[in-house]
């Protein structure tokens, strides 16, 4: 039985996908301090979240995450399809980069040491662009 995954597609897929399911699991047991901080920060960026209750907030955010690092770290799911579900999510946290005030140094796109954690996500959004452009473009 020949896998859905690439030999080469392994190593990016493992290191996303272990730092995102660690970062649900993480989450899903957050505080109510910490929900409200997490829901605050995405609501003022994404106001539709305002909707959201802040625990309501943490624990799809805690599935989504459980679920796209499962995704990735499971070797039956798709590339292209792991990888498409990594961008849209990386996509995500980088609107926040952009759209909140003092992520970014004044005039450019370069990050302040507040941006910073979130510039970093740049790296998830390209893995999973190569995941699918490689899939894509595969020709057996």
């Amino acid at each position: 039985m020949r896998l859905p995954v690439k030999l080469h597609h392994l190593p990016q897929r493992v290191a996303t996908g272990a730092f995102i399911l660690n970062s649900g699991i993480s989450k899903w047991t957050a505080d109510d301090e910490t929900a409200a901080q997490l829901h605050g920060f995405a609501a003022g960026t994404y106001p539709f979240l305002a909707k959201l209750k802040p625990r309501d907030f943490v624990r799809l955010l805690a599935g989504t995450e459980i679920a796209l690092g499962s995704a990735l770290l499971l070797p039956v799911v798709p590339s292209a399809l792991a990888g498409a579900g990594l961008a849209a999510f990386s996509g995500g946290l980088l609107g926040l980069y952009v759209r909140t005030p003092g992520m970014r140094k004044e005039g450019t796109p370069l990050p302040t040491q507040l941006g910073t954690p979130l510039a970093k996500d740049v790296w998830m959004l390209c893995i999973g662009l190569g995941l699918v452009l490689d899939d894509l473009t595969d020709r057996d």
